[in-house]
């Protein structure tokens, strides 16, 4: 089993700065993104585009790739709004370096349509939420595809808590979950890093994203 996931007083910590869902306190949190263009962003500006108060990703525009934070993260809390298309996979990339595969070289949590056919026989590291590789995610808690889900995730090296639409689906230490060897038994080298880019990695999929904000730890 994993050691206790945060001290008493780590998660005063993080409920002091991340109160639970349907509370409105948005102090210290910063938007990454203006609703109008992706100042501030770095990657493949022609697959994201900013429209109608949204990133959103055209799968013509050279099929996804990613789009990364010009600035560099470490300890965090990051709120989001994201809207699914059918069958469609992206990715939260954390802790990343601005080349290289962020799910091995940073952290990605998955941003996947779980209910989609053609994901029927993923493993159970590569659904919606997970640390891909390296921490499965409950399922179960995505709106059905077409409807916003609100995301909150909460980084305070090697800890870490996804909230999806007012359910945790993950929680854990992920330095602490790839000791004995990683889920998938590949190397992640990027769980040691504890601060890089975060943005989102796309595979040519329609997702659309809203209301990007952060709060630094």
């Amino acid at each position: 089993m994993l050691k206790s996931l945060f001290s008493t007083a780590a998660l005063g910590l993080v409920l002091s700065v991340a109160p639970c869902f349907g509370q409105s306190d948005e102090s210290g949190f910063v938007s990454l993104f203006d609703g109008k263009t992706l100042d501030g962003w770095v990657g493949n500006k022609n697959a994201y585009q900013a429209k109608d108060g949204m990133i959103v990703i055209d799968p013509k525009g050279s099929g996804g790739g990613n789009l990364l934070t010009e600035k560099e993260y470490g300890d965090f809390v990051l709120r989001f709004e994201f809207q699914l298309t059918p069958g469609a996979n992206n990715g939260l990339g954390i802790h990343a370096p601005l080349e290289g595969d962020a799910a091995y070289v940073g952290k990605e949590l998955q941003i996947l349509d779980n209910e989609a056919d053609k994901y029927k026989d993923l493993h159970e590291y590569q659904y919606h939420g997970s640390v891909y590789g390296v921490i499965p995610a409950k399922r179960g808690f995505l709106k059905p595809v077409g409807e916003w889900n609100v995301e909150e995730v909460i980084v305070q090296h090697p800890k870490i808590k996804v909230v999806l639409n007012g359910e945790t689906i993950l929680e854990g230490d992920y330095l602490e979950a790839s000791k004995n060897g990683t889920l998938d038994g590949k190397a992640h080298p990027g769980l040691q890093r504890s601060s890089g880019h975060l943005g989102f990695l796309g595979h040519g999929d329609v997702v659309m994203f809203r209301n990007i904000r952060i709060k630094e730890l």
